[in-house]
């Protein structure tokens, strides 16, 4: 069952890999495909868990957010 869902995979220069769902705007990281996309179910679940909730999303904890 699809969910219609577009996500970018990004292999990055280290090795690791991000994830980017592009309906919600959330993205995720991991050191496999398979990490980052499940990182990414995770946060994209909890973003809409909050935003059903009517509360703030969680602060982002990555480093490409940092200024």
């Amino acid at each position: 069952m699809s969910t219609g869902r577009e996500i970018r995979l990004i292999e990055e220069y280290d090795g690791g890999w991000s994830a980017i769902d592009d309906g919600t705007g959330v993205a995720s990281q991991g050191e496999t495909r398979r990490e980052a996309l499940d990182n990414l179910d995770e946060a994209v679940e909890l973003t809409k868990e909050e935003r059903e909730a009517d509360t703030d999303a969680p602060e982002p904890d990555a480093p490409w957010f940092e200024a």
